[in-house]
């Protein structure tokens, strides 16, 4: 394992993460997964043994079950790992039950602290942006919570570039918590955060950790062109997410995948993530898994060595468009680039 700092932080955390979207299965979770206690004991024995410090998880993650699973889990070895958490999806039905105030973000950390059977969690995100509530009050929230010992770090997660930036100005004034972290989106096929999400990570220190990086399984391997629904796959029980726009061009980054991972003896999987790990800006990615056999097989991606050759097949394959004013930069702006600029045209 090898660890990386956490943005403008002296936080480290591990190049993988484990993700807990897949404990309790309740309600629409029931369709990725259900483990629960004695299946997180064994997971975490794995992920442990093999250098992972964050553990990843939220309040609506079948409705606060899966904090509960991994607070029991984790008793006895609470120290050795780094929590995220998050809150600001509708919880219950109340006026108040979801969004980024004060009452609803000290409300639902103080019931996720009793979930994990912590007295702090490690990065608290706020799980999506909330237009009907100032920023300013979301950030003075955070720092009370951090006055208070309730949370070491702030983080957000799923803004767009213009909401981060508006928290990070807003954050200059004293009393309020400044964002060092993004959990995202990213992967070979969903490149987006290339335009704004990762030059922030980079020029602002907002470092990025990636949810679902395998696209819910559709980098993995598994699905093909002729097999586009796996057997027992989150798709074939009806999720949805993530939206793919371009069918085609998903099989043609899973073609050039898998023929990556034959010659690299690793299975796609691996090299999605291998991938990932050599992106700007990014921190950690958060992976997810039913059993720990893979895990075991996921952490071969942190051994797999991408040749310029390697990294060029799939960006020719996955290079999104340059969209404006990305492309007017790139024909009279790019003599003057800084670091976070041409991200996305490399």
């Amino acid at each position: 394992m090898h660890y990386n700092t956490l943005g403008r932080s002296g936080l480290k955390v591990s190049a993988l993460a484990m993700g807990t979207f897949t404990f309790g299965g309740e309600g629409p979770f029931a369709m990725v997964g259900s483990q629960g206690v004695a299946e997180a004991r064994d997971l975490f024995d794995c992920v442990i043994d093999h250098g992972v410090n964050l553990i990843d998880t939220a309040n609506m993650y079948s409705t606060g079950t899966a904090e509960e699973i991994v607070g029991e889990a984790l008793e006895g070895r609470r120290d050795k790992v780094l929590i995220s958490s998050k809150a600001r999806m509708p919880i219950d039905d109340g006026p108040n039950g979801e969004g980024a105030s004060r009452w609803h973000l000290i409300r639902e950390c103080e019931r996720s602290l009793k979930r994990l059977r912590t007295d702090h969690i490690d990065i608290y995100h706020i799980h999506e942006w909330d237009g009907q509530t100032p920023v300013e009050e979301t950030l003075e929230a955070l720092q009370t919570l951090i006055d208070q010992g309730k949370i070491r770090y702030a983080g957000c997660s799923n803004y767009t570039g213009w909401q981060v930036m508006k928290s990070l100005m807003a954050s200059e004034k004293p009393g309020r918590a400044r964002f060092v972290t993004q959990q995202i989106h990213y992967t070979l096929e969903a490149r987006e955060a290339e335009y704004e999400l990762l030059p922030i990570a980079v020029d602002q220190g907002v470092g990025a950790t990636v949810w679902s990086p395998l696209a819910a399984g559709l980098l993995s391997g598994k699905h093909t062109r002729d097999n586009p629904v796996a057997e027992g796959s989150r798709q074939a029980k009806g999720w949805t997410e993530p939206p793919i726009r371009d069918q085609e061009r998903l099989w043609k980054i899973v073609d050039v995948l898998s023929e990556l991972g034959e010659a690299h003896g690793v299975e796609a999987a691996q090299i999605a993530l291998a991938w990932l790990l050599t992106r700007p800006g990014v921190a950690s990615l958060v992976v997810g898994g039913s059993t720990v056999a893979q895990f075991e097989r996921n952490f071969r991606a942190l051994d797999v060595k991408l040749s310029t050759e390697d990294l060029a097949r799939l960006d020719e394959v996955s290079r999104p468009p340059l969209i404006y004013p990305l492309w007017h930069q790139e024909q009279f702006a790019k003599p003057r680039f800084g670091p976070a600029d041409g991200i996305v045209t490399g």
